[in-house]
């Protein structure tokens, strides 16, 4: 084809290496990034065209009308019947590279394109959208009554509703030819019956790995390889259930991604079961790290004891010396042996009370001046009070134990004594006048009290009512 005289567009909004021609519509599955898009002359160079339908369903077709298309149009397809509607997902030349990756091989298998779909074909797609999941609740129902061991997990109705094609997942082999004809009398459309894999209802639906990425086969795996648990234990990965499997219930396919370069790192190292031997002790292999290429050695072949990492070129001359009979003195690349470390106190040069000496200063510093000026004029009647409150203080003790040691019939005196109320100044009220209380003399025991021809209150009220009584 000659380009010489003609005049392309060519795009200029590729600052950051993305082109909006090649990137068109991230909404659906399996997206490619036509890194060709504003490559002059990659439209016209073939005619074949990638079409997607629902979730991750794709189709060639030639583009016989030379339709000017361009990703994300909505055309309508040849199909068997009648019509399909679907999306253009990529054209050019990366297109015959799509056709090899879906093992396309045969010129039958490639329709071609009608036209770019009308308003009238699209209201027809609307419509046989709308009757998806209805169809597939109601097939799920009839599949049961027949006692069939599988599950219909999605329904996708052609762009002009005359057949519908029924995905499903089974363990072993089904015998639906009475299923089929029962789906056909319900829905009157041609039936499809197409099995599908875990994996593959996985990328139908979609989701987040734990990765927090897209699913794989959501956005560009196609083909999908057996994974086994070997994969893992290459890569020296736990073998936990949880933590292996996918959101498809199987195995990650991501296991098999990086497998080649740790079998080929895994060659570099010893074998797992020899023991270095030392002039201080045997080591055994604790774990190794394969990438990077070194081992860990412990004493014990169960227990981390004395661990000592060495690289794999170390381990191997170790290997040969205990061969030739020669113990070196430690595993280190010099030879010489490990120095022991010392634990170092932290604490030596520190106090106990030293946070305690710190919260007395805060409080000090805390205090404003007038408080501290307060606090000093305070302190001087205090300091000259303070002699007269010992003095008392212990004069008051004295008399405590006088009274214990006193015998029954003395401690009535003292304790009216101690029960005498106090002026405000710590001494006894006056009586008399000018009379002090501690000159007044001691009544004897019982003064104070009731006198005895006088009756309580209680007993004088009970008198009077049997009085009353009388009269």
């Amino acid at each position: 084809m000659d380009y010489s005289n003609k005049d392309f567009e060519i795009c200029h909004d590729c600052d950051r290496g993305l082109c909006k021609c090649a990137i068109g519509k991230q909404d659906r599955q399996l997206n490619t990034y036509d890194w060709l898009a504003d490559v002059p002359g990659n439209a016209e160079s073939t005619d074949l065209v990638e079409v997607q339908f629902k979730h991750t369903r794709k189709g060639y077709y030639h583009n016989v009308n030379r339709l000017e298309l361009r990703k994300g149009d909505i055309v309508a397809v040849e199909a068997s019947p009648g019509h399909d509607i679907g999306v253009v997902t990529l054209t050019g030349r990366l297109v015959k590279m799509q056709l090899k990756k879906a093992n396309i091989k045969s010129p039958d298998d490639i329709k071609r394109i009608y036209r770019i779909a009308r308003p009238v074909d699209m209201e027809k797609y609307r419509e046989a959208k709308s009757r998806e999941h209805s169809t597939m609740i109601e097939s799920r129902e009839i599949a049961k009554r027949l006692g069939l061991q599988m599950k219909i997990g999605d329904v996708e109705y052609q762009g002009d509703c005359n057949k519908a094609i029924f995905y499903y997942i089974a363990d072993e082999r089904v015998d639906f030819r009475q299923l089929i004809k029962v789906l056909a009398e319900t829905f009157h459309v041609r039936i499809e019956m197409k099995q599908i894999g875990a994996r593959q209802e996985a990328g139908r639906i979609g989701g987040t790995g734990p990765c927090g990425r897209e699913l794989c086969c959501a956005t560009w795996m196609k083909n999908f390889v057996s994974v086994s648990t070997n994969a893992a234990r290459f890569q020296d990965i736990s073998l936990n259930p949880q933590k292996l499997a996918g959101m498809c219930a199987k195995l990650k396919c991501c296991l098999n991604y990086e497998v080649d370069n740790y079998v080929e790192a895994g060659r570099k190292l010893p074998s797992k079961e020899v023991t270095l031997q030392t002039k201080d002790a045997d080591y055994h292999l604790f774990k190794s790290d394969i990438l990077t290429g070194t081992l860990t050695y412990s004493t014990d072949k169960s227990v981390a004891a004395n661990l000592e990492v060495i690289t794999a070129e170390r381990a191997k001359e170790v290997i040969e010396m205990n061969r030739r009979g020669e113990k070196p003195l430690s595993l280190q690349e010099d030879g010489k042996p490990k120095e022991a470390k010392q634990t170092a106190d932290l604490l030596a040069n520190e106090s106990l009370s030293r946070f305690d000496k710190a919260k007395k200063k805060k409080k000090k510093s805390g205090k404003g001046n007038q408080n501290n000026a307060a606090a000093a004029e305070k302190a001087k009647p205090q300091a000259a009070e303070k002699p007269k409150q010992q003095q008392q203080k212990e004069g008051r003790q004295q008399q405590q134990k006088e009274g214990r040691q006193q015998p029954k019939a003395d401690r009535p005196e003292q304790k009216a004594e101690q029960h005498r109320p106090k002026g405000p100044q710590g001494e006894g009220r006056q009586a008399d006048g000018n009379r002090p209380a501690a000159d007044k003399p001691r009544q004897p025991k019982g003064a104070g009290k009731r006198p005895a021809n006088r009756q309580p209150r209680n007993n004088q009220q009970q008198n009077d009512r049997k009085e009353d009584s009388k009269d």
